[in-house]
């Protein structure tokens, strides 16, 4: 496994606006991991959205994809019907897009950590081969 991480909305966010109640926890777990964190389209549109009010947030958000902390990755041929069937499997467990396309990643790019808040549904989803992902920060 790769010793890169994953990163999902909830800590970009975090990271980027001060006033949230978990800045400092999540700014201290990024200090721990390996740069770049590795994200998808679909947690920049989520993170989007939730900095759209936030004055300067795009531009932080972008801010961090310029610096190289974050890179995107792009998704193959495969990452749609993969991701179809990701959110069948966890259809009961209201999985999002964003996550199923972080979940893609984690199979394709043999990384096993997870930088998010969300912990009750990173917790129950599983790799094709059945572990969980490490979930940073640690509670």
């Amino acid at each position: 496994m790769s010793d890169r991480a994953l990163v999902d909305t909830g800590p970009l966010v975090s990271i980027l606006r001060a006033r949230e109640k978990t800045h400092k926890h999540c700014a201290d777990a990024l200090k721990t991991l390996r740069r770049p964190l590795l994200t998808c389209w679909p947690v920049l549109t989520e993170a989007a959205w939730l900095l759209r009010k936030e004055p300067g947030g795009y531009k932080a958000l972008g801010g961090l994809i310029e610096s190289g902390a974050v890179e995107v990755a792009e998704f193959d041929r495969m990452a749609s019907a993969w991701i179809i069937a990701f959110l069948d499997r966890y259809a009961s467990a209201n999985a999002q897009l964003a996550d199923a396309s972080l979940m893609y990643l984690t199979e394709r790019e043999g990384i096993d950590t997870v930088f998010t808040l969300d912990r009750r549904d990173f917790s129950i989803y599983r790799t094709t081969d059945g572990p969980a992902l490490r979930i940073v920060p640690e509670r």
